[in-house]
């Protein structure tokens, strides 16, 4: 029997098919790209906001979907000498489950990611000070080459003088891609507060609007069906929702949970059942007559960057 649910959790039609010929064996899963995503966080007045991007509509992954800043890991990032700060390479390869290579790629894309989508930096010249302004015509061109991959972010960082500044992220969490999809990401999750002085704005030419709001209106939000979520976004929103400040969410992030969750389905007659292990809310049973999903309407009435 197929769930009542009204909540705004994506999935595309062709999932189900997808999964059908994955479980028949006519469907060989690609293999996932590194990517990384940050949630930037403030305390206003109603409490610590986090920065999130609607995607556009007519991206051909997640369209419609609240998400935040992110992206790809840039593989020029693996082996270059970059200005660092905070915690080691070592160490942010166990926290990471990967090598130090591949730690500095993935923390180089959390950081690049941002300020590409955001025009937030965490970089400085030093490792205790953060750049404030970034909204200057010289930043915004160093910005379009990073975008155009004509920068590298060593590069960059090395042209203006800046250290990265590891130790104001936090790793939260990591999810993948379920294996049926054509678009496969090994995602890491970061938690990161606005460095004072700088502001966000909409970098991105993937999302039309982005907002300021808490994570407990954004839960609301998809619980009621108003905003559309990918479940990694909602479990992520879900955790921020238990932390009171900016501050204590960043000082909270040593001790999450970093084993990555991958969903799984399984076929119960015509019906498709998807899970993701250890979050039974995103269980969807699918008939194979399921509708396509609608695109929520934006309610959020927050405040754009």
């Amino acid at each position: 029997m197929a769930n009542a649910q009204a909540n705004g959790q994506w999935y595309p039609p062709e999932w189900p098919d997808r999964i059908r010929a994955l479980a028949a064996g006519t469907l060989t899963p690609v293999a996932p790209k590194r990517a990384a995503t940050v949630m930037l966080l403030k305390d206003t007045g109603a409490g610590t906001a986090v920065h999130m991007l609607r995607r556009r509509t007519s991206m051909a992954f997640a369209g419609g979907a609240y998400a935040y800043p992110g992206g790809g890991v840039d593989p020029r990032d693996d082996d270059r000498a970059i200005g660092w700060a905070g915690p080691t390479r070592a160490w942010w390869a166990e926290r990471l489950g990967v090598d130090a290579a591949g730690a500095q790629a993935i923390v180089c894309a959390a950081v690049r990611e941002t300020y590409e989508e955001a025009g937030v930096l965490l970089a400085g010249p030093t490792g205790d000070s953060v750049v404030g302004d970034t909204t200057g015509a010289d930043w915004e061109a160093d910005r379009a080459a990073l975008v155009a991959r004509e920068l590298s972010f060593a590069e960059f960082l090395d042209r203006r003088g800046l250290v990265l500044r590891s130790d104001l992220l936090g790793a939260w969490a990591r999810w993948i891609t379920p294996e049926f999809e054509s678009r496969r990401y090994d995602t890491w999750f970061f938690v990161a507060v606005l460095p004072e002085g700088q502001r966000t704005r909409n970098a991105s030419t993937e999302a039309d609007r982005t907002v300021w709001i808490t994570p407990a209106e954004a839960t609301a939000g998809y619980d009621k069906g108003e905003l559309l979520m990918m479940p990694p976004t909602v479990a992520t929103l879900r955790g921020l929702a238990a932390c009171g400040t900016a501050a204590e969410a960043l000082a909270s992030a040593p001790g999450r949970d970093m084993a990555p969750v991958l969903a799984r389905a399984r076929l119960e007659g015509d019906e498709v059942v998807l899970s993701w292990p250890g979050h039974e809310e995103f269980t969807k049973h699918v008939p194979s007559t399921a509708p396509t999903p609608a695109t929520p309407a934006d309610p959020t009435g927050g405040a754009t960057a």
